[in-house]
C-alpha cells in the first residue's frame, strides 16, 4: 500500500496549491467532488479491474484479452503510450517539485531571493541529481524499495497529520476564519481565474455547478488506482489461493485500493479546507478576488499558470503553513516554524523523490508483459536493469525539455492518469456486458455506464482546459511506442518465433513420437477445402516424384491470431484414410509452424523434407502477408526460418519446390 500510495500521497506536496489556483476558494467544494468521484467512481471501478486482473496486467490487460488482432495490438500500444506519459511524467514532475522545496527551504544556500523566480539551471540540476539516484536504487533491487518506501510514507503522513490537525483545531477555535471564507465566497470573490459558467450569481447551487465543471482540474489527486493493480501480483494471498484465481490475493488488493482511496479522501478534503482558510489567496495565485487571468507587463493576460509570477505558496502550500509563514504563524501550532518546516521539507522533499518509485513499479510491470511478448521489443527489455536506465534517460530528456517546471507537466500527467482511469472504465463495462445474457440493456452494467461517462467528461474537459497540451504530449510517446515497436517486429518476424506444442491428446503425443522415429520423413503442408488428401497425395507423388513406400505426412495449420508472436499452438495427430496428418491450431504464421515442425522432427533421426507446390504470389504481396496476417511466400519463408536457427546444412530441413 505505501508503494503504490507514495504515488498517491505524494501529491499533497503540490495538489493544495494547484487547486487554489485553479478553482480560487471553491478548492474545498471542487475537492469534495473529486472525493466523490474517487470512492464511487475509481475505486469500484479498480476493485473490478483487480478481481479480473489479478497477474498485474492492469487495465491495460484487460482491454488486451478483450480485443484481438492487429487492432488490439495497436490499442494497447495506443495505451501503453499513456501509461507511459503517466508514469514518465509522475517521476518528473514528482523530482521535480521536490526540488522546488529544496530550493525554496530558508536553509538552502543557493535560494533565490523573496519574490525572484527560481534559477532554472538549480531547478534542473537538483531534478536530474534526484532521478539519477532514484534509478541506481531500482538496480539494487525491488524488495529494498519496498521497504525504504513503508519507510517514507509512514514518516510522511504523520507529518501531514500534524500540520493538517493543527489547522483544523485552529480553524475550531477560530471559527470566525471559515465564515470569512464563506463570505468571500458568497459575495463572489473566488480568485477564480475562469468562471465556466459566467457570471450567473454566487449562490451555493451555483457554488456547487461550477465546481462540477472545475473538478476536473484537480485530477492529479486520482493518481494512483493503475499503479495499484499494476503490482497485484506482489500482494500476498492466502495459502490455498487457486492460481487460476486467487481470491485471497484479490481480497487483499481490494483492502490496499480501499485503504489508499480513504487516506487520500480524508488528507485532500482537510488540506483544501485548511489552505483555503488559513492561507491568503494572494500568497498561492496572482489571480485577484474578481477573477480574470493575470496580465503580464504589457497588459496582456497570461494564459498558462506556468509562465504565472511565482508566489510564495504555491506548489508548497502544506510547507507554507509548516514553516508558520501564513499570517497567524505560530498561532497555528507553536513548534510550526524554520525548524519543523524544514523537517516537514525534507519528508516532502524525499516522497516526491520516491513517488518515481511507484511510477518505475508500472513501468517495469507493463513494459516486459506487453512489448517483448508482441515482438516489439527485444528480449533484452524484459530484464529489470536495462529498462531501469533506459526509463531514467528518458526521465531527464523530459526534464530538459520541459526546464523541470511543475504546471508546465500538470496537464500531461493528468492526461496518462485520466486515459488509463477511462480504459479501465470501459474495460470493466466491456467485460461485465459479456459475463451477461439477455437483452442488451439488461447486459449494462448502470453504474459502470455512469462512471465511465463522468470519466470521459472528466478527460475531454481536461485536454480542452490544457488546450489539448497533454495529448500532444501523450501523442509522442504514442508514437514513439508504435514506430520502435513496429521496427522492432519487422526486424524480429524472421526469428523462430516458437515457444512450445501442446498436445491436444495422449494418442495425438503417442502418433507425433512415431512419425519422428521414421527413416525419413516426408512433410507435406495441406489446406483443406480446396483439394482432398487423395488428390493433393497423387499430385504430390507426381510433381515430386516420391515413391510409393514412402509415406506422406500431411500438415494443416489453422491461424488463430496473426499478430501474436510466440504462441504455443495445439497439435493433433491422427490418421485419416491410411495417412498420417497433423493438425494445427491456435498458430500466428504458417511458416514459422512448419519451420518447428520441422526442426522438432529433425531432433530424432534424419531431417525431414518439406515439399511444396510452386506460388505465383509476387513477393511484395507475399512479405507483407507473411508479416501482417501470417502467410505468404510460404516456401521462402520457411527456407530462410530454417537457415536462421539451424545453421550446419547437414542438421537442417530440407525445402523442395515443384509444379508448374
Amino acid at each position: 500500500m505505501c508503494l503504490t500510495g507514495v504515488d498517491y500521497f505524494s501529491t499533497l506536496g503540490y495538489q493544495p496549491s494547484i487547486a487554489v489556483q485553479n478553482a480560487g476558494l471553491l478548492a474545498p467544494i471542487a475537492t469534495v467532488v473529486l472525493i466523490l468521484v474517487t470512492l464511487f467512481g475509481a475505486l469500484p471501478v479498480y476493485s473490478y479491474v483487480a478481481s479480473k486482473s489479478f497477474e498485474g496486467q492492469g487495465s491495460i490487460g484487460m482491454l488486451a484479452r478483450l480485443v484481438s488482432g492487429w487492432p488490439g495490438k495497436i490499442m494497447v500500444l495506443v495505451l501503453l503510450g499513456f501509461a507511459a506519459t503517466g508514469f514518465v511524467i509522475t517521476k518528473t514532475l514528482s523530482a521535480a517539485d521536490a526540488a522546488v522545496h529544496l530550493i525554496e527551504n530558508p536553509n538552502w544556500p543557493w535560494r533565490p531571493e523573496q519574490g525572484a523566480d527560481p534559477v532554472v539551471g538549480q531547478q534542473i540540476g537538483v531534478t536530474l541529481f534526484m532521478l539519477t539516484l532514484l534509478g541506481g536504487m531500482f538496480l539494487r533491487g525491488f524488495r529494498e524499495v519496498i521497504g525504504i518506501a513503508a519507510v517514507i510514507v509512514g514518516i510522511y503522513l504523520t507529518l501531514n497529520v500534524v500540520v493538517l490537525g493543527y489547522g483544523l483545531n485552529y480553524l475550531i477555535e477560530h471559527p470566525e476564519k471559515l465564515s470569512d471564507w464563506w463570505n468571500h465566497l458568497q459575495a463572489g470573490e473566488w480568485h477564480l481565474p475562469h468562471n465556466p459558467l459566467g457570471a450567473f450569481g454566487s449562490g451555493l447551487v451555483m457554488m456547487i455547478a461550477v465546481a462540477l465543471l472545475l473538478f476536473p482540474k484537480l485530477a492529479l489527486g486520482l493518481s494512483g488506482f493503475e499503479t495499484g493493480v499494476a503490482v497485484v501480483a506482489h500482494v500476498r494471498g492466502r495459502p490455498d489461493d487457486d492460481k487460476a484465481h486467487p481470491l485471497g490475493r484479490i481480497a487483499n488488493t481490494k483492502k490496499l485500493l480501499l485503504t489508499a482511496a480513504l487516506i487520500m479522501s480524508v488528507m485532500l478534503l482537510a488540506s483544501s479546507v485548511v489552505v483555503s482558510t488559513l492561507i491568503p489567496p494572494d500568497q498561492i495565485t496572482p489571480v485577484k478576488a474578481e477573477g480574470g487571468l493575470p496580465l503580464d507587463a504589457n497588459g496582456k493576460p497570461i494564459h498558462h499558470i506556468e509562465d504565472w509570477p511565482k508566489k510564495p505558496a504555491a506548489g508548497r502550500a502544506l510547507a507554507y503553513l509548516a514553516h508558520g509563514e501564513s499570517p497567524e504563524g505560530k498561532a497555528i501550532c507553536p513548534f510550526f516554524g524554520a525548524t519543523f518546516g524544514t523537517i516537514y521539507d525534507i519528508s516532502t522533499i524525499v516522497i516526491l523523490w520516491f513517488a518515481g518509485a511507484s511510477a518505475m513499479v508500472g513501468l517495469l510491470n507493463l513494459v516486459p508483459q506487453y512489448l517483448p511478448k508482441f515482438g516489439m521489443a527485444p528480449d533484452w527489455a524484459r530484464a529489470v536493469r536495462p529498462l531501469v536506465l533506459l526509463f531514467t534517460a528518458i526521465n531527464f530528456l523530459v526534464t530538459v525539455l520541459f526546464k523541470a517546471n511543475v504546471d508546465a507537466q500538470g496537464g500531461a500527467y493528468a492526461t496518462g492518469v485520466l486515459m488509463l482511469m477511462t480504459s479501465a472504465c470501459v474495460a470493466s463495462l466491456i467485460d461485465v456486458y459479456r459475463s451477461r445474457t439477455g437483452p442488451w440493456h439488461a447486459r449494462l452494467s448502470k453504474p459502470f455506464v455512469l462512471i465511465t461517462a463522468v470519466f470521459v467528461y472528466t478527460t475531454i474537459a481536461n485536454e480542452v482546459e490544457k488546450n489539448f497540451q497533454g495529448l500532444i504530449i501523450s501523442l509522442f510517446f504514442i508514437a514513439t511506442i508504435l514506430v520502435t515497436s513496429l521496427i522492432s517486429r519487422f526486424a524480429r518476424s524472421k526469428e523462430l518465433r516458437f515457444s512450445g506444442f501442446r498436445m491436444a491428446d495422449p494418442q495425438s503425443h503417442l502418433l507425433w513420437d512415431a512419425i519422428r522415429e521414421m527413416d525419413l520423413t516426408v512433410l507435406v503442408p495441406h489446406r483443406p477445402g480446396r483439394r482432398s488428401l487423395a488428390e493433393k497425395e497423387a499430385a504430390i507423388r507426381r510433381e515430386h516424384r516420391i515413391p510409393r513406400d514412402l509415406m506422406i505426412v500431411f500438415i494443416e495449420v489453422e491461424l488463430s491470431d496473426a499478430s501474436d508472436f510466440a504462441p504455443q499452438p495445439i497439435v493433433k495427430v491422427q490418421q485419416e484414410e491410411g495417412r498420417y496428418v497433423i493438425d494445427i491450431t491456435e498458430a500466428a504464421s504458417i511458416s514459422h509452424t512448419l519451420a518447428a515442425v520441422a526442426l522438432e522432427m529433425g531432433t530424432v533421426g534424419r531431417p525431414p523434407e518439406i515439399h511444396f507446390g510452386w506460388t505465383d504470389e509476387s513477393p511484395v504481396s507475399g512479405t507483407l502477408g507473411f508479416l501482417l496476417f501470417g502467410e505468404g511466400n510460404v516456401p521462402w519463408m520457411v527456407r530462410d526460418l530454417l537457415k536462421r536457427a539451424e545453421p550446419d546444412p547437414n542438421k537442417r530441413p530440407r525445402i523442395i519446390l515443384a509444379g508448374a
